[in-house]
Order: C-alpha cells, then structure tokens, then sequence
C-alpha cells in the first residue's frame, strides 16, 4: 500500500478528516465528471473508488457520487457512513426509494440495482469494508443511533458476471 494511502486510512477516523472530506466531495464529483469517471481522486491509487450515479427520490434527476467501494464476488458493496454524520447520505436514500443505479469505474458504466443487506450478510460485509477504510469503525461510533447501511449493487447489464476493469481490494 502507498505511503499516502496508508496515511489516509490511520487519519480517516479524525474528525477533522471526515470534515475535509466532506468538504471535498464536490471537488472530486467535477473531477469524476469531467475524466468521464476515469478518475476520482477521492479513491487513491490502493483505494478503491467510483462515482455511483442514483435518481433523486423528490427530484427524480440523475444524481452522482464519488464512494469508495469493496466487492463481492462480481457485485459492488457500499457503505452509507456520510462521514459518520447523525443522518444517513441521500444517496443510500435514493437507492431505497429506487435501487436501479449507475457505476462509473475506470470510464465504463455499469448498470446495477442495489439491495438493502442485513443480518449476517451484512455483518461479512461491514468487515470487508472496514479492512479496506478502518475510518468506518469511528463513522459508526459518531452515528450510534443509526445503522450505517451497507448496500450490495448487482450487475444488471449483459456484463453481469465480469468485473471488467475492476479489481478486489487488496
């Protein structure tokens, strides 16, 4: 792992951090915009990372956000931590509201629907994620009277079964 990267993890669970981060969210959705999802920094090189595109569920508008992610087998799993903030992301929200969703990794889009997990399947999960961002451990001690949702986003389109430019996390 980078050096940059590994710093980035042991200062994830910093309040501060969580406050840049949030501020720099809106950066990193231009640049996934403008790099046609090819890069978004908020991801760093060990880091995976994509842009999630949901339909807002008032506005029923495309609504784009840059989220680290683990896998599963050939599906995408994410975690709603919004930086360990008391309300749950609008974007875990959307997926509620309509679970057929867009990644963007790597320049491709790869149409996906989201399913809420819970009970084992997300306690397996949740442990996946927190070895690829520790930080989640405090996100979840931040937000106690939440239950941070934790989404597994399958394949829809005739790619379902490849991970074409995607790899596991190490």
């Amino acid at each position: 792992m980078s050096v940059l990267s590994s710093l980035a993890r042991r200062l994830g669970g910093k309040r501060w951090f969580a406050v840049v981060g949030r501020a720099y969210v809106p950066l990193d959705r231009l640049l996934g915009r403008l790099s046609k999802g090819r890069f978004v920094a908020l991801g760093l090189h060990d880091l995976p990372s994509f842009m999630l595109t949901t339909t807002g569920r008032a506005s029923g508008q495309p609504r784009t956000h840059p989220l680290l992610f683990a896998t599963d087998g050939d599906a995408f799993v994410v975690i709603g931590s919004n930086w360990g903030q008391e309300h749950h992301p609008a974007w875990s929200s959307n997926l509620l509201a309509n679970p057929d969703a867009t990644v963007t990794l790597g320049g491709e889009k790869i149409q996906v629907r989201a399913r809420l997990t819970k009970g084992a399947e997300r306690e397996r999960l949740r442990r996946v994620l927190l070895d690829i961002w520790p930080a989640y451990a405090a996100y979840e001690r931040r937000a106690p009277h939440r239950n941070l949702r934790i989404f597994r986003l399958e394949r829809t389109g005739a790619d379902r079964h490849g991970l074409r430019g995607a790899s596991s996390p190490r």
